[in-house]
């Protein structure tokens, strides 16, 4: 396993939602409940970038299995030590993780996918880790023209663009880019979703992609 934990960009001092999961979290429940199978037995999903395991446990309540990975040791430790209920391991897109922990019918990914510096080895573990006809949701910062043109006439764009946060956000995403990405990977069937604020302004786009069946 690559020995990325000193570059995973946040420090956990608990185990709590932070700010952004206030417009995350609905939009994840409504698309989790729409995919939940009949059988409680498949209710099975892998959190890539699990984090703090406060989502992954937000997920359990809900009926779901939860797997996850996360380059933070520190994240890992406070889910460890709160989160019983869930599968958390030190881990990263970079390592082969359907090898290690099989397939499932669907891969959460939250605000990850800006912080990561390969985002096609991101993508494809995103991929190999679906079963066929499985669907992934992934997060992230959202940008487009009015949004990028509004922060730069309230002289905003250096704190969002920030180049001094180490291990940051240091890839940043329109629906085009992320689209390009998935469809890349071999996505098929990709729609994106506005949450926090008004659409032109919103804090994050969640893409919803689909592994088609062989």
């Amino acid at each position: 396993m690559i020995d990325i934990s000193s570059i995973g960009g946040y420090r956990y001092d608990d185990a709590n939602l932070n700010p952004s999961h206030g417009y995350l979290l609905p939009a994840l429940v409504k698309e989790l409940d729409r995919l939940a199978p009949a059988d409680h037995a498949r209710r099975r999903v892998f959190d890539l970038g699990c984090g703090n395991g406060s989502i992954g446990t937000e997920m359990a309540k809900r009926g779901w299995k939860v797997t996850g990975v996360d380059p933070s040791s520190e994240g890992i430790a406070q889910a460890r030590e709160r989160h019983l209920e869930l599968q958390l391991e030190v881990g990263s897109a970079y390592d082969d993780l359907a090898a290690k922990f099989g397939c499932f019918p669907i891969v959460v990914s939250l605000e990850v996918v800006e912080h990561v510096y390969a985002p096609r080895d991101y993508a494809r573990a995103l991929f190999d880790l679906l079963e066929p006809g499985g669907t992934a949701i992934v997060s992230t910062p959202y940008h487009g023209y009015l949004k990028n043109l509004a922060m730069a006439l309230s002289g905003k764009m250096d704190a969002h663009f920030t180049a001094l946060w180490d291990h940051g956000h240091i890839k940043f995403w329109s629906f085009s880019t992320l689209g390009e990405l998935l469809r890349e990977a071999g996505f098929s069937d990709i729609r994106f979703e506005r949450v926090g604020r008004v659409p032109p302004l919103a804090k994050s786009m969640i893409a919803v992609a689909r592994k088609p069946n062989p």
